[in-house]
């Protein structure tokens, strides 16, 4: 693979996700090699498995792999964050490490962000056949309905892991636990405009889930009045130019 200037970053979320490592990164690259030139990043969430051994084989097969390891886990958003941070690419795209996100549809993301030609500052994936339990499902519901509601960003699932974004837009977003969950309504809070994608949800490759029940599922109270103080509270962004003698 190319160790060339990145035009694309793909961040991978991980934490004990040892046997999920290979055949998600294959897929990676099946969906991208010969479209864009791109590298990709796992961050390591604090894993106590064979998850940084594997990626390190790996990672003797391809130049384009990183990884990033967090000493002790920090969270879904914390790994995010770590992972576009380091990213060289002007566009960005995450999935979740566990095999559920298909890497076939990064494609129609990262599309929808460069034909939105700067306009579109988040391409979000939207699920539609979701492989969990009923009461997963219904916990995403209330969740969703609840944030819906009140910062009426117009996402019908931000819990999906597949995400396309500008790595600049993203880097305006005030950092806290959880924003992962908050990107559409605080995109849309910056001006920009939000592109949906239908993606098909499947199984996991192996293993369980790794992000807990409050990590996942649940808004907390004190974040949505957060962010909803945010949008109330925005400002215009004023037109700057230089003026030279």
């Amino acid at each position: 693979m190319s160790s060339s200037q990145p035009s694309v970053s793909i961040v991978v979320p991980v934490r004990n996700e040892a046997d999920n490592i290979a055949p998600l990164i294959e897929e990676i690259g099946a969906a991208l090699d010969g479209r864009w030139a791109y590298e990709i990043i796992y961050v390591n969430d604090g894993s106590t498995d064979a998850t940084g051994e594997r990626l390190g084989a790996v990672m003797q097969q391809r130049d384009n792999l990183r990884q990033l390891r967090h000493a002790r886990s920090g969270g879904q958003s914390a790994a995010v964050r770590s992972g576009v941070r380091a990213a060289r690419g002007t566009i960005v795209a995450t999935l979740d490490g566990d095999g559920q996100n298909n890497p076939a549809f990064l494609p129609d993301l990262i599309a929808a962000v460069e034909k939105g030609a700067g306009r579109v500052g988040l391409a979000a994936g939207q699920r539609v056949g979701r492989k969990d339990t009923g009461f997963k499902k219904f916990q995403s519901r209330v969740a969703n309905g609840v944030r819906n509601a009140i910062l009426k960003d117009g996402t019908r699932d931000t819990g999906c892991g597949l995400k396309a974004f500008r790595r600049d837009v993203f880097l305006m977003m005030p950092y806290f636990d959880g924003l992962h969950r908050f990107l559409p309504a605080l995109v849309r809070r910056e001006g920009y405009d939000i592109a949906y994608v239908d993606v098909i949800d499947r199984p996991r490759h192996s293993g369980v889930s790794n992000y807990g029940f409050f990590d996942r599922l649940w808004i907390g109270i004190m974040d949505l009045v957060g962010v909803w103080w945010l949008i109330r509270r925005k400002k215009p962004t004023p037109d700057v130019t230089e003026v030279k003698a």
